[in-house]
């Protein structure tokens, strides 16, 4: 690790933002809240900034991506894991999609009342909703705000199905209203876990839980009639590539029914933040990670091609599959979570069983 790096960051940068070539507009109202937030004094502060959405539920337009609605409390995130495909969409705010992406969070505190207007419309039709859909629903900024806790006790209101994506243990707080959520069958939960090094966590993903406690949130959750679908993705050629079977085993002696993952792919923006990043990070293997991950998309790190970008292809991303193939068919062999319940929503759409 150089000694130049951010400590506790994953990008060690800003990049450019593609779409300031178009329209560049900097509001002195926020450049002087930076001020009064002492953010020039300390330029690696985290700066909380309130939004007003007039939506919050998104349709899911990808067709690889295993979602059809998602929703998000927050923009940007704290967590700073350095592969992470939403840093992106931090560009279409106007901050950059490396350090903005990590120290500018946007805060939708009236997501819980745009998610109940949702869910009462008379033409919506129940249909699981992925929290974190983009960035993690339980980052720190949670903990200060409880928006996320507020939509969960939306969906319950509703009796709404919901699924959850998180590599967070903030997660446990919320158990009273996933248990009660579980009893029909509408939570599913998929816990991200990319590595069992820690030394690997904290250079990859610096402000995420520790390994031993997302550990212990699969326990814990399953233990508690909770289906937890481990996420070991992204799987990164000569980073955690070597760990597929070591880490399907844990997670399920942990508790997990199923496990899926992909190959990292490393589009817009993040491939130059990675390519800083790994020349940083990891300097003696940097030229062998980045031109493994090129080998997986037709010899570039931008792979926007669907039905391949997060499989990947050739030699290397088939050994990928086939470990993931071996790891389900030994420590997985029950299959995947069940679906979840969509019936019960309609008869809940005024926030209380209706009478027939």
């Amino acid at each position: 690790m150089s000694d130049e790096t951010i400590k506790g960051r994953g990008a060690q940068r800003n990049v450019h933002n593609r779409f300031f070539e178009y329209k560049h507009e900097t509001r002195d109202d926020f450049l002087e809240f930076c001020r009064k937030e002492g953010e020039i004094a300390d330029p690696n502060k985290t700066l909380y900034l309130e939004t007003f959405p007039k939506t919050i539920v998104n349709k899911v337009t990808s067709p690889d991506v295993g979602m059809m609605y998602s929703m998000n409390p927050y923009q940007g995130c704290e967590h700073g894991c350095i592969y992470c495909y939403a840093r992106n969409t931090h560009e279409y705010w106007g901050f950059s999609a490396g350090l903005d992406f990590e120290r500018r969070i946007l805060i939708k505190k009236n997501a819980a009342e745009l998610l109940e207007k949702k869910l009462k419309s008379k033409h919506w039709k129940a249909h699981a909703i992925v929290l974190s859909g983009n960035t993690d629903c339980y980052q720190p900024a949670e903990k200060k705000f409880e928006i996320t806790r507020q939509c969960l006790e939306v969906f319950l209101k509703y009796r709404h199905p919901v699924a959850i994506i998180s590599k967070n243990a903030l997660v446990l707080r919320d158990l009273d209203i996933l248990k009660e959520l579980a009893k029909d069958n509408l939570i599913s939960m998929n816990v991200s876990i990319t590595s069992l090094s820690e030394e690997t966590r904290r250079i990859l993903e610096p402000r995420t839980a520790t390994i031993k406690k997302r550990l212990e949130v699969v326990k814990t959750l399953s233990e508690s009639g909770i289906p937890v679908n481990a996420m070991l993705a992204p799987i990164i050629p000569s980073i955690n590539s070597h760990e597929i079977l070591p880490l399907a085993k844990t997670v399920s002696e942990h508790g997990a029914v199923s496990c899926a993952f992909t190959v990292v792919h490393l589009n817009g923006a993040i491939g130059d933040i990675f390519t800083d990043w790994i020349r940083k990070a990891m300097p003696d293997r940097a030229d062998k990670v980045l031109h493994q991950i090129e080998a997986c998309h037709g010899g570039t790190l931008n792979d926007s091609r669907f039905g391949v970008r997060k499989r990947g292809e050739g030699k290397i991303a088939e050994q990928l599959h086939s470990l993931m193939r071996l790891a389900k068919q030994k420590y997985f062999k029950k299959g995947t979570n069940p679906p979840l319940n969509t019936e019960l929503h309609e008869q809940y759409k005024d926030g209380q069983m209706t009478l027939f």
